[in-house]
């Protein structure tokens, strides 16, 4: 049957559209890469290596290595507990499940075809992804820049909220992710606000958020661009769930499959592009809330009914022409 996430490109990555009369090309997104089999230092010697740069420190749980030609990159150990015993005890009793994190600095969107060779050169060192050992549960974030002055904000957010059962149903998560608290899907009656939020402003989601979402574990983590757009709205959220503002969306959904044939960054990236282009078609969106009112139920979750309509949505509009997609049967 044809679809659109099968028509996605594996070897380019998209470019993000224009949210009115603010471009998506001039975007940048920050990029974190979850993995097993390297160390810190190790992973800190593959990036040097192949990208050049001076370590600024050498701290076994965290390196940055600066002046690198992707910029300032971190690598760490992905743990960060309330004192230094107990994280060496939950490093002794873990071990590998912790995973070693390469973050990248904030980086223009041509740049992802740079962080795409990294990984694989990070595989080929030795790096292992999610679906290595049943324990694993790996992901990939992208931190995707807010456009100007906010614009597309709600949008995107009425896009992700009607598209994620979508998003998961055609490539599902990982049983080991799954269970993790990282990537919960955002609750139905927060979803069922954004359908009806037609007119809302930023400052109308965030309130929503704050109300009906307040955590920081989803696929689409809203808290740092809210804190960013709107913190008065967000003073009910307990503190520490505010981990500091950042002018950005940052999705968690892609998983870490290095290595593994058919997946790509670029596969990935580009499924967060359809999310976009979503908010950025009008009358798409409208359409697909509209639905959602209309099919709204706990049943259409567990059924997979409301993702197979949002698959058959979007594969009979506009979306792949937008994104110089070719549509063919797959």
């Amino acid at each position: 049957m044809p679809a659109l996430h099968a028509s996605l490109p594996r070897d380019r990555f998209l470019a993000l559209p224009d949210h009115g009369s603010a471009p998506g090309g001039a975007r940048r997104v920050g990029v974190e890469v979850e993995f097993a089999g390297l160390t810190v230092a190790e992973a800190a010697d593959v990036i040097q290596h192949h990208w050049g740069g001076e370590r600024s420190s050498d701290e076994p749980r965290e390196i940055n290595v600066r002046g690198t030609r992707l910029g300032t990159v971190r690598v760490e150990l992905d743990i960060a507990l309330k004192s230094q015993w107990t994280e060496d005890l939950a490093e002794t009793v873990l071990g590998d499940l912790i995973p070693v994190e390469v973050i990248t600095a904030p980086l223009p969107q041509p740049a992802l075809r740079k962080v795409a060779l990294l990984l694989d050169q990070l595989h080929a060192a030795g790096a292992l992804g999610t679906r290595e050992k049943l324990a694993y549960g790996f992901g990939i974030h992208f931190n995707v820049e807010l456009p100007e002055n906010g614009v597309g904000l709600v949008a995107t957010a009425r896009a992700f909220g009607l598209c994620e059962d979508w998003l998961r149903a055609v490539e599902p998560l990982d049983p080991a992710r799954r269970v993790l608290p990282f990537v919960t899907p955002w609750p139905r009656p927060f979803v069922a606000a954004l359908a009806e939020g037609r007119d809302w402003r930023p400052r109308d989601l965030a309130r929503a958020y704050a109300a009906l979402a307040p955590s920081r574990q989803y696929g689409l983590d809203l808290l740092p661009v809210l804190q960013h757009c709107c913190a008065a709205e967000l003073v009910a959220i307990p503190p520490e769930n505010l981990k500091g503002p950042r002018p950005a969306f940052h999705y968690r959904l892609p998983e870490t499959r290095l290595g593994e044939a058919g997946w790509s960054l670029a596969y990935e990236w580009n499924r967060w592009c359809v999310i976009e282009h979503v908010a950025s078609d009008t009358a798409l969106l409208a359409e697909l809330a509209r639905d959602w009112g209309a099919r709204d139920g706990v049943l259409s979750r567990l059924s997979g009914a409301w993702a197979a309509h949002v698959g058959a949505r979007l594969w009979a509009s506009d979306l792949a022409r937008r994104m110089g997609l070719e549509k063919e049967a797959i």
